[in-house]
């Protein structure tokens, strides 16, 4: 559960960042391979912008997540090792 919200937290900031900065990669890229960039708006904002965004959005908190799956898991495993019993 504490992976989706990670997820859920890097997805937002980076599509509001990416809405605010367009260049950054590798969302524009993805979009110019997918489809040509067309003039639409929505609330103000260009299509192209916005599923570029999406697009960082989801990529970056995947990899974020995956970070943290790793993260958490290398120290849960840390913590249930069972200690060793003592021999008289």
């Amino acid at each position: 559960m504490k992976g989706a919200l990670v997820f859920l937290a890097v997805f937002i900031v980076v599509t509001l960042v990416s809405i605010a900065s367009p260049t950054i990669p590798p969302g524009p890229q993805i979009y110019d391979a997918i489809a040509p960039r067309v003039d639409y708006t929505i609330g103000g904002v260009q299509v192209w912008i916005l599923v570029s965004a999406i697009f960082n959005g989801v990529i970056y908190g995947v990899i974020v997540w995956i970070i943290y799956s790793i993260a958490a898991r290398a120290t849960k495993k840390e913590k249930t090792q069972p200690t060793p019993a003592k021999t008289q």
